[in-house]
């Protein structure tokens, strides 16, 4: 399950890899921000853009495909 991690530290966060979607507008001002943990865990880490230094939700492996497997297929197409 996913766990939320506030202390989660800036040498931790200054570790992930962010991405920001080429779709978000403002060049990623109003969209989340995702990218694996490079400890060798294959979580994934996603937080807000406004608030990089926020909460984070940490995501295993297969929570995160599970996830994105479910946005490919349109599941959650919310507002389509």
């Amino acid at each position: 399950m996913a766990k939320t991690h506030e202390g989660f530290g800036p040498e931790d966060r200054a570790r992930v890899a962010w991405h920001i979607s080429t779709f978000s507008p403002n060049n990623g001002g109003n969209c989340v921000e995702a990218g694996p943990l490079n400890d060798g865990t294959d979580r994934v880490a996603v937080r807000h853009s406004h608030r990089p230094d926020a909460e984070l939700i940490i995501y295993t492996r297969g929570e995160w495909e599970a996830f994105t497997a479910g946005v490919r297929n349109g599941e959650f197409d919310f507002f389509a």
